[in-house]
């Protein structure tokens, strides 16, 4: 048996090798392939899963559903139209050439889910792009604009949902609860509400809440309030974007000057530090030596501090900065989501992008509801910090939203259990 993935982006990309992974350890037998549709495929790479077929870095990186000269650019710089035949081709080539049974698992949105129905064999689709979050939530329609973009009532257009009701496509996997309910309810469709696998690696599937403890009062006065701060992972984007989130730590350090503070830089491993010590120094930090008792482990991260606050840039603490941190100042995609799933709150500033621009700041807070505070300016995310602290209902209903929305871990063994079932 032969399985290859389509997947059209870095964050699907990594949803897709956390299933493939599962996926072989419950059928070590299955041949595994990748076709990233977007980007070069790194995370496939690294996983030593081959890749067939033409792939490309394009100028926009992949963002072009929110802004039509990306797309203008990818196909007149990038020749995204001669990518895309090489790319069905490689696809044809792949199921023809084979002398074993085939299927495909298209992860993403309608794109890899059409390359999948012209591959001509049994398909799978894992739906990360879209949520009826974006336009309603379990009271109802968000708006009276947003039930009009609803093309047959739901955010999965009837083009969608006919690639889904194909004999061949064995089973969709939505990103959450309430677009698998909206799915099901629209006829006969292999749907399987099976988690956001997104959240896998964050937390431990048996991860229980930690409930008071006789001294929870005096340690949580003991400890500092920690903020992550998440510029992105886009070089040059990122580096603007922190210019932003260095005007917030600034304004939340003054606001706070009571408190201990520590912010946490989940910094990617792409990006250089040095234009962001550069701008940490320029807000008036000063490098000081990595303090021995940090929530994170990563000897490598550098310390900064200014009048008692510390601020810390890891590259390899990413997971331990999402579990510790209170709230996160957040201009990144993924990486918000993730800390939102964890209960917690983000407060969002719009940039210039490509990515992180207001329109996909907006869209991301109606996806994410009340656990994304959405700020016109850096300067209001200490007032936005401190009104949610005065506030314990809010942060409580942020807990349980972000959750909900957002899914428990395992979501890849669970998908992987079914296509093992189903698919394979």
């Amino acid at each position: 048996m032969k399985l290859l993935c389509l997947s059209n982006g870095h964050g699907e990309d990594e949803i897709a090798v956390r299933i493939l992974e599962e996926l072989q350890h419950q059928a070590p037998t299955v041949e595994l392939a990748a076709l990233p549709l977007v980007g070069e495929g790194g995370a496939y790479q690294r996983h030593n899963i081959p890749v067939v077929g033409a792939v490309k870095q394009m100028p926009s990186g992949g963002f072009i559903y929110m802004d039509g000269k990306q797309l203008w650019r990818d196909v007149k710089q990038g020749g995204l139209l001669q990518l895309v035949w090489q790319q069905y081709r490689a696809i044809r080539q792949w199921v023809q050439s084979s002398s074993e049974q085939t299927a495909v698992l298209a992860v993403g949105d309608f794109v890899p889910l059409l390359f999948a129905y012209l591959a001509g064999v049994p398909y799978a689709f894992v739906g990360t792009a879209r949520s009826e979050y974006y336009l309603r939530d379990e009271g109802g329609w968000l708006s009276a604009q947003r039930k009009l973009e609803a093309v047959g009532g739901s955010v999965y257009h009837p083009c969608d949902r006919w690639l889904m009701g194909r004999r061949r496509c064995k089973a969709v996997f939505p990103r959450d609860s309430l677009t698998a309910q909206i799915l099901q309810e629209k006829g006969q469709l292999p749907v399987f509400d099976s988690g956001n696998p997104m959240m896998d690696g964050i937390e431990s599937e048996e991860s229980a809440p930690i409930f008071y403890r006789p001294n929870i009062d005096a340690e949580e006065e003991a400890r500092s309030l920690t903020i992550l701060l998440l510029p992105g992972s886009r070089a040059l984007e990122a580096y603007e974007n922190w210019e932003k989130i260095a005007i917030a730590v600034r304004e939340i350090a003054s606001r706070f000057r009571r408190q201990s503070i520590l912010f946490l830089a989940a910094i990617a491993p792409s990006l250089s530090l040095e234009p962001l010590s550069a701008t940490a120094m320029a807000n008036g930090f000063q490098r000081s030596t990595l303090p021995e008792k940090l929530p994170i482990v990563d000897r490598d991260a550098m310390a900064f501090s200014r009048d008692g606050v510390l601020l810390i840039l890891t590259q390899n603490a990413y997971r331990d900065c999402l579990l510790a941190a209170d709230f996160a100042v957040a201009m990144a995609g993924t990486a918000t989501e993730q800390f939102v799933g964890l209960g917690k709150p983000a407060i969002a500033i719009p940039g210039r992008g490509p990515q992180y621009t207001y329109a996909f700041a907006e869209a991301q807070s109606r996806l994410l509801g009340c656990s994304l505070i959405l700020v016109q300016k850096p300067q209001e995310v200490a007032e936005a910090i401190q009104t949610l602290l005065a506030d314990p209902d809010r942060l409580q209903a942020i807990a349980e939203n972000g959750r909900r929305r957002m899914g428990t871990a395992g979501a890849a063994r669970r998908i992987a259990e079914c296509l093992n079932r189903i698919l394979l």
